[in-house]
């Protein structure tokens, strides 16, 4: 029974898509022109710009008196609202598992939205566990927070995969323990020469897929 080692965002679930309709109805309501969802988009760059940099980002853009801490609260229910479990996703989770792969999540960021968006879409109910690197005081691509999702799991690493779509943290964090990788490329090339994913395909399906095809 081998884990499955999977990232949250833009892998298990979509977060493009949640943003971007958070941020056109944001935007809507304060009047600004739909052209500004590029860059707004631009500035919260797949969500590794800071929460608080980016509705400072935004106040200051729009001359809005609405406290950063209030902007911060907007971002985190707005993206926690919009972001749904694709069912057919969760059918591919279910058939890795019943292959008997044992699916983690194993994400960056925040307990609290990160926690939710398990929670409230379901996912929880489709992985074995999930470690967050705010509760783990360490963040991928450090090879301890894989060690520590096997920790959770009761499981060994050795046979595991890892399941991502950023270069670095997750096909480089594979490789620093030493692990397969499947990258999700989203369009992308893939252009880091330090390191290379052993697999590369467009989505979570074709992900579990190619796992359980090796």
């Amino acid at each position: 029974m081998p884990l499955l080692l999977l990232d949250l965002d833009n892998t298990v679930l979509d977060r493009d898509g949640p943003f971007r309709a958070w941020g056109k109805r944001f935007l809507d309501g304060i009047g600004a022109p739909p052209t500004d969802l590029d860059w707004l988009v631009s500035v919260d760059a797949d969500g590794l710009t800071d929460r608080w940099d980016v509705a400072d980002a935004i106040r200051d853009r729009y001359e809005l008196r609405i406290p950063s801490i209030d902007l911060v609260e907007e971002l985190h229910e707005g993206l926690v609202a919009h972001t749904r479990l694709d069912p057919l996703v969760a059918c591919a989770l279910r058939i890795a598992d019943d292959a008997g792969w044992v699916p983690v999540v194993v994400t960056n960021g925040a307990v609290r939205q990160q926690d939710a968006k398990i929670r409230r879409t379901g996912l929880d109910r489709y992985v074995a566990d999930w470690v967050i690197s705010e509760e783990a005081g360490v963040s991928k691509p450090n090879p301890r927070i894989f060690a520590l999702a096997a920790q959770r799991a009761r499981m060994p690493l050795r046979g595991a995969w890892v399941v991502g779509d950023s270069p670095e943290a997750d096909i480089g964090g594979a490789t620093s323990v030493g692990l397969p990788s499947v990258w999700l490329h989203r369009g992308r090339r893939w252009s880091d020469n330090r390191f290379a994913p052993t697999r590369t395909v467009d989505g979570l399906i074709a992900a579990v897929a190619t796992v359980l095809a090796g």
